[in-house]
C-alpha cells in the first residue's frame, strides 16, 4: 500500500488524468441514457403534463403486470413507431424492465421532452407500487 502512495505522490499529473476521466465517463454515461425519473415522481409528471407512458417489454410481459394508464410498444417494433412518438406534444416516459432498454429507446426516438423510468418496472414493484395486469 505504501508503495501505492508513492506511486502517486511521484506522478500527480496521471492521477489527476486519471480522476477527471473516471468524473467524465460517468458524466456522460449518464447523459447518454437520457433523463431519469424516479417511480414517485411519475404520478407528478402524468398528472402535470398528461405524459404518455411507452411500455417496451413485450405483449405476454405487459399484460402479466404494467403500470397504469402506459401503452405497450415493444423495444422491437420501435423505429416503426418513431415519427408518432417524435411529434407527440407532451412528455414521454419509457419504461422497460431495468432502465437500460428505455435509455436507448429514448435515444432512437430523440423527443425533446422524455424519461427513462429510472430502475424500470423492476425498481416500480420493488416501491411497491400497483400494476395492472391485463387478460
Amino acid at each position: 500500500m505504501e508503495r501505492w502512495f508513492e506511486f502517486m505522490g511521484n506522478h500527480p499529473f496521471l492521477f489527476g488524468t486519471l480522476g477527471v476521466l473516471v468524473v467524465l465517463f460517468f458524466i456522460l454515461e449518464g447523459q447518454r441514457n437520457g433523463r431519469k425519473i424516479s417511480p414517485q415522481s411519475l404520478g407528478i409528471l402524468v398528472k402535470a403534463k398528461n405524459a404518455m407512458l411507452i411500455d417496451l417489454r413485450d405483449a405476454k410481459d405487459f399484460r402479466e403486470g404494467h403500470i397504469s394508464g402506459s401503452r405497450n410498444i415493444p423495444y422491437s417494433q420501435i423505429t416503426s413507431h418513431v415519427e408518432e412518438l417524435k411529434s407527440a406534444d407532451r412528455p414521454l416516459v419509457f419504461i422497460c424492465n431495468l432502465g437500460q432498454i428505455a435509455g436507448t429507446a429514448l435515444q432512437q426516438v430523440g423527443h425533446a421532452d422524455s424519461y427513462r423510468l429510472e430502475g424500470g418496472i423492476n425498481n416500480w414493484k420493488v416501491q411497491g407500487l400497483p400494476l395492472i395486469k391485463s387478460k
